[in-house]
C-alpha cells in the first residue's frame, strides 16, 4: 500500500461531524428573524448546512442559505458564536451563527421563502426566542445575541452553553 493510500485510509477512519451555519437577522426593533421550516419541529434560524465537500467556507455557507430559504443574499457581519452539539442520533454539530445586521422595512417586505423547506417566517423579541428555538439551538442563538449587544467576541459553546473552564 503506498503512503497516499495509508493516508486515505487514515481519512475514512475519523469521525463523522456536522457542520452548518445561520445568520442572525434584526428589524429596527431589535427583534430576531426566525423561519419555521416543514422538515422539523420549532423554528430556525435563516441558514444549513456547510457543503464542505465543494469546499465551502461556514461564512459562504451562511449567505448562500439565506440567499435559498428567504431570498437575501447580504454580506454577512461578524461571527457571533461557535456551538459544539451532541444530540441523539447523529454525529456532533458544529454550529456557526453570523451576524445578518438590522432589516429594513423594504428588506422583510422583499423576503422570499424557499418553498420545499420553508412554511413562514416572523419577528421574535430576543426574550422569547427559546420559546420557539428548541433544545440547544434556543440558547445558542440567546448566547449569539447577547454577543451582538455586548460587543464581546465571538461566543464559544458547547451544547448552546458556555464551557466550564477547564
Amino acid at each position: 500500500m503506498t503512503t497516499t493510500d495509508d493516508y486515505a485510509t487514515y481519512i475514512a477512519s475519523l469521525p463523522r461531524v456536522l457542520a452548518g451555519a445561520a445568520v442572525l437577522y434584526r428589524d429596527d426593533e431589535g427583534r430576531v428573524l426566525v423561519v419555521e421550516p416543514n422538515y422539523r419541529e420549532g423554528w430556525v434560524l435563516p441558514g444549513g448546512t456547510i457543503e464542505s465537500d465543494r469546499g465551502e467556507s461556514p461564512r459562504t455557507a451562511a449567505r448562500r442559505e439565506s440567499a435559498e430559504e428567504i431570498g437575501l443574499d447580504l454580506p454577512l457581519g461578524r461571527l457571533l458564536a461557535v456551538d459544539w452539539t451532541l444530540g441523539p442520533a447523529r454525529p456532533p454539530l458544529v454550529a456557526y451563527v453570523y451576524d445578518g445586521g438590522v432589516l429594513d422595512a423594504a428588506q422583510l417586505a422583499s423576503i422570499e421563502l424557499q418553498e420545499e423547506e420553508l412554511i413562514s417566517w416572523r419577528l421574535v423579541e430576543p426574550a422569547e426566542l427559546t420559546d420557539y428555538l428548541l433544545g440547544a439551538l434556543g440558547p445558542r442563538i440567546e448566547e449569539a445575541h447577547r454577543v451582538l449587544q455586548s460587543g464581546e467576541g465571538a461566543a464559544e459553546l458547547e451544547n448552546g452553553r458556555r464551557p466550564q473552564a477547564s
